[in-house]
C-alpha cells in the first residue's frame, strides 16, 4: 500500500473517531441539558406559582446575554476564524496561527467585558423588553438572574476562540468535554439553592461558576501546544484584517437567530406570561437536542477536513467529503424526526414530569424544523469553508424578517396561539435550506449529481418503512394518562429501538452506503468480545 493511501486511510479513521467523540459528548451534554430543564421545571415552586411559571423567568433571563454573545463574538468561534488558522497551519506557520488566535481573543475579550458591564447596569429594562408579560416580582428575579449571567459571554468567547485553535491542530477532546462542566454546575446549583431564599436566582450563580469551569477545562487543552498569550493585537496582519471583515456577517447571522428567539419569547410572554415562555422553551429545548447531537457534532468534526481540502486546492475532494457528510446527516436525522413526531407526548411529559399537552403540540410542529436545521448545520459550513459568511447572513436576515411576520400572524389567539411560533420556525427553516441549496448548486453545477439524488431517493424510501414502524409502535404502546418516569422512558425506548432497527435494516436491504459503518462497528464489537479475529 502506498504512503498516500495509508495517509488517506488514517485520516478517515481520525475523522470517524472525532465524530464519534463529539457525538458521544454531545449526547451526554444533551442528556444533562434535558435533566437540567426537567429539574428546573420540578423545583423553585411555591403554592402561589402555577406549574410552568418557575422556568419562564429562567428562560427569559438567558435571552439578552445569549443575544450579545452570538451577535458580537460567536462569529469568531470556529467557522469564521478556522479557515484562516488552517491556512497558516498548512503553510507550516504554527506561530502565526497562535498570533492570529491571540489577537482575535484580545479584541473580543475587551468588547465582551464591556458588554457584561452594560448587562449589569441595564438588566431591569432589558428583561422588561424581552418579557413584558412577566409580573413585577418575576421581572425583578429575571433581572437579578441576568446580572449573574452578565460575564458568561466573556467566558464563552475566550473558551470558544481557544477551542477553535485546538480544533485546527486536531485537538477535540477538551472542546468536547468542556460544556459538560457548565451543565453539571447549573444542575448542582438547583439542589443547593432550591429550598433557600436565593431560589431560582441561584441558577445564575451556577451558570457563572460553570462558565469559569468550562474555560479552565478548555485551557488545559493548550498544554503542549506552545501557546503563549501576549497582550497585543496584530492590526498590521492582512489575515487578521481579512478575518475581521468575515466576523460581522457571521456574527450578525448568529445574532439574527437570537433576535428570532427574543421575538418568540416576547410573543410567548404576551400570550401566556411566564407559563407561555416556559411551554415554548421546553419544546424548543426538545427540538434543539437532536440538532446539536447530529448536525452540529458531525459538521464540527467534518469542518476542519473541508477547510484542509480547500487549502490544498482539491475542490473535487471538498465536494466529495461534503456530499458524504450531508447524506450521513440526512440518513441519521430522518428516523430521529419520525420518533420525535410520534413520541412528542412522551417527550413532553418526560421533560415536564406531568401531563403537558401544550408542550407536546408545540414540539410536534417543531419536528420539521429539526430536520432542516440539522441539514443547515453542514450546508452553512459549505459557505464558511470558502470564507463566505455574507451569503448565509443575507439569507438569514430575510428568513428572520419572514419569521417575525409569520410568528405574529400565526400566534394570534384567532390562529394557533403559541403553537404558531413553532409553525413559523419550521416554515422558515425549510425556506432557508432551500435558498442556500439553490445558491450552492448555482455556484457548483456538479455538486448535486445523479449519484447523490439516487442515494437520497433510497433514504426517502427507507423513511416510509420507518414511518409505518413508528405508527405501529405508538399503537402498541400508547401514552397512558397515569404514565410517569420509568413507564414513559420504557415505552419511549421500545418505540425508538424498533424505529431505528427498521431504519438500519431496510437501509441495508436497499444497499445504502451510510449503513456500512454501523454494521462494521457491530461486527467489530461482537468479534472482539469473543476473541475472534475479523
Amino acid at each position: 500500500m502506498s504512503n498516500t493511501s495509508t495517509d488517506k486511510k488514517s485520516k478517515r479513521i481520525s475523522i470517524g473517531n472525532v465524530a464519534g467523540l463529539l457525538v458521544a459528548t454531545a449526547l451526554i451534554g444533551q442528556l444533562l441539558g434535558f435533566l437540567r430543564t426537567k429539574l428546573i421545571n420540578a423545583n423553585f415552586d411555591n403554592p402561589h406559582t402555577p406549574l410552568g411559571e418557575r422556568a419562564g423567568v429562567y428562560f427569559a433571563a438567558f435571552n439578552i446575554p445569549d443575544f450579545f454573545f452570538y451577535t458580537i463574538a460567536a462569529g469568531a468561534l470556529g467557522v469564521a476564524v478556522m479557515p484562516y488558522l488552517a491556512d497558516r497551519l498548512h503553510k507550516g506557520d504554527k506561530r502565526g496561527m497562535w498570533e492570529l488566535s491571540t489577537s482575535i481573543l484580545n479584541l473580543l475579550a475587551m468588547i465582551m467585558l464591556f458588554v457584561g458591564i452594560i448587562i449589569i447596569l441595564f438588566a431591569q429594562p432589558l428583561i422588561e423588553l424581552v418579557a413584558p408579560g412577566l409580573n413585577a416580582e418575576q421581572q425583578h428575579n429575571g433581572a437579578t438572574l441576568m446580572r449573574w449571567l452578565a460575564l458568561n459571554p466573556f467566558l464563552f468567547t475566550v473558551s470558544g476562540i481557544l477551542t477553535s485553535a485546538q480544533q485546527t491542530i486536531g485537538r477535540f477532546f477538551f472542546f468536547a468535554i468542556a460544556p459538560l462542566f457548565y451543565n453539571i454546575s447549573i444542575i448542582i446549583s438547583i439542589y443547593i439553592f432550591k429550598d433557600t431564599s436565593v431560589g431560582i436566582i441561584g441558577l445564575g450563580i451556577g451558570a457563572l461558576i460553570g462558565g469559569i469551569l468550562q474555560l479552565l477545562v478548555v485551557s488545559a487543552g493548550l498544554i503542549g501546544t506552545n501557546f503563549h498569550w501576549k497582550p497585543k493585537i496584530v492590526w498590521k496582519s492582512e489575515d487578521f484584517r481579512s478575518m475581521l471583515r468575515q466576523l460581522p456577517p457571521r456574527s450578525l447571522d448568529q445574532g439574527a437567530d437570537q433576535v428570532q428567539s427574543m421575538v418568540d419569547t416576547r410573543f410567548a410572554s404576551v400570550i401566556g406570561g411566564a407559563t407561555g415562555i416556559s411551554n415554548y422553551n421546553n419544546a424548543y429545548v426538545l427540538h434543539t437536542a437532536p440538532i446539536l447531537l447530529l448536525g452540529t457534532a458531525i459538521s464540527t468534526a467534518a469542518f476542519p477536513g473541508l477547510n484542509q481540502r480547500l487549502s490544498q486546492g482539491r475542490n473535487d475532494l471538498f465536494r466529495k467529503d461534503f456530499l458524504k457528510t450531508l447524506r450521513v446527516i440526512i440518513w441519521l436525522t430522518i428516523p430521529v424526526v419520525i420518533i420525535a413526531f410520534y413520541a412528542r407526548g412522551y417527550l413532553a411529559r418526560f421533560i415536564f414530569s406531568q401531563n403537558a399537552p401544550e408542550i407536546a403540540t408545540i414540539f410536534g410542529f417543531l419536528t420539521v424544523a429539526i430536520f432542516f436545521r440539522t441539514i443547515y448545520s453542514i450546508i452553512s459550513r459549505w459557505f464558511y469553508a470558502q470564507k463566505d459568511t455574507v451569503t448565509p447572513l443575507i439569507v438569514s436576515i430575510f428568513v428572520i424578517l419572514l419569521n417575525i411576520i409569520l410568528a405574529y400572524l400565526l400566534s394570534r389567539p384567532s390562529s394557533y396561539g403559541i403553537a404558531g411560533l413553532a409553525i413559523a420556525q419550521s416554515l422558515v427553516a425549510t425556506i432557508e435550506v432551500l435558498i442556500l441549496s439553490g445558491v450552492m448548486v448555482a455556484r457548483d453545477h456538479k455538486l448535486l449529481d445523479l449519484r447523490f439524488w439516487t442515494g437520497i431517493a433510497k433514504i426517502v424510501s427507507v423513511a416510509g418503512f420507518s414511518l409505518v414502524a413508528g405508527f405501529i409502535m405508538i399503537s402498541i404502546y400508547p401514552l397512558g394518562i397515569d404514565d410517569r418516569g420509568f413507564a414513559v422512558a420504557t415505552k419511549l425506548t421500545f418505540i425508538s429501538m424498533v424505529v431505528l432497527s427498521v431504519h438500519v435494516g431496510v437501509s441495508a436491504l436497499f444497499g445504502l452506503e451510510e449503513v456500512r459503518p454501523v454494521f462494521k462497528r457491530i461486527k467489530t464489537i461482537l468479534f472482539k468480545s469473543i476473541g475472534i479475529p475479523y
